[in-house]
């Protein structure tokens, strides 16, 4: 057996936010970003573990900020609840922050 690279492998922010707690929430969150930006590759979740819930810090490539956040936050807020609603698959409470 060769030790290549995989080539389909998530992204090292993916896979560290995927060890902490919320792997198919994590994983939901980067496929839709992923999905609707224009960089795919410029798109990096990172998990911060809060009180009593885990927060998911999205950051995107310049320029495509907008467009995750949709026309008055509506693409964010449906990002936020189809997120949450895998989260319950992972037994947390998540959050969906965009950074900038």
């Amino acid at each position: 057996m060769t030790d290549q690279p995989a080539t389909d492998q998530p992204s090292e922010s993916v896979e560290r936010a995927n060890e902490i707690q919320a792997p198919t929430a994590t994983a939901v969150l980067t496929h839709v970003v992923r999905s609707i930006v224009d960089d795919a590759d410029a798109v990096h979740v990172d998990a911060v573990e809060g009180r009593n819930r885990l927060k998911l810090e999205v950051k995107v490539g310049p320029g495509d900020l907008g467009r995750v956040i949709g026309r008055r936050g509506r693409t964010a807020q449906s990002i936020r609840t189809v997120v949450r609603a895998a989260a319950t698959r992972d037994g947390v409470e998540v959050d969906v922050d965009f950074v900038d």
